[in-house]
């Protein structure tokens, strides 16, 4: 009977074949504890990454796992979505695997670790349709974004008390359906009602557009899912609505 080698019918191509900067990160630096948790990030390998990340505890203070490892990885994340190699599956398994190692680290601590700001997701009133929402997530997490994810088919008034209760630093909502993007206007005009000057970041399929979205107060159009963080960036740093607005949609 021959020999079989089936050392690459689990290979990661995608990484291995595409992307110059995995294989960078992969083989940088001389801390291999700490290189074991970010390649568990960048795989999305939720079997492994409690091991790793509680192994890495042992040797390493709980921040700097979080900082040089989890949110290293997360980082690398970004970059393959941004060139197109990660999808939303690869994303969100990323994602999920920083979110557990996360976890332990805090348990570590004692305490949460500080998000550097929030974020607040919606799916339109009466849009199921809430694929474009879980990206916007899953990047946003990636950045150090506290999200607190509203759901699909969310009313007004949720997304409203929602702001009112949590004073984000931005909104972000989708829609697919011409019929169902009109939501994003009663937000507004409820948000200016309540005086909630709060950037909302709007994107989508079917209708949403530029033109659009900038017809009503504290709208920004988001073109594509990657402009979130850096959306979510500008207004953490105190960039109004009106400077997001002539920023990405000038």
């Amino acid at each position: 009977m021959p020999i079989r080698d089936y050392s690459k019918v689990f290979v990661r191509y995608d990484l291995v074949t595409e992307s110059p900067y995995y294989s960078i990160k992969r083989s940088a630096g001389e801390n291999q504890t700490m290189a074991k948790v970010i390649e568990c990030v960048i795989l999305g390998d939720l079997d492994n990454v409690v091991n790793v990340v509680k192994s890495a505890l042992e040797e390493e203070d709980p921040v700097d796992v979080i900082y040089n490892g989890l949110i290293a990885g997360i980082k690398e994340v970004s970059i393959l979505w941004d060139e197109g190699v990660y999808y939303l599956p690869q994303t969100l398994l990323a994602s999920d695997a920083m979110l557990l190692g996360l976890k332990i680290c805090e348990e570590r601590l004692g305490s949460p670790v500080r998000k550097r700001g929030l974020a607040i997701t919606h799916t339109a009133e009466g849009d199921i349709h809430d694929l474009g929402q879980k990206i916007v997530n899953a990047l946003l997490r990636a950045s150090g974004f506290e999200v607190i994810d509203l759901g699909k088919d969310v009313s007004v008034s949720e997304v409203v008390e929602a702001v009112r209760e949590n004073n984000p630093d931005i909104v972000c909502g989708t829609a697919h359906l011409s019929t169902t993007m009109g939501a994003f206007k009663r937000i507004s005009d409820r948000m200016k009602e309540e005086g909630l000057s709060v950037p909302f970041a709007c994107g989508g399929g079917g209708g949403v557009t530029l033109s659009f979205i900038t017809s009503f107060d504290y709208g920004i159009y988001g073109k594509d899912a990657s402009l979130a963080p850096k959306m979510a960036e500008d207004a953490e740093r105190g960039m109004s609505w009106e400077g997001l607005r002539r920023k990405y949609n000038g």
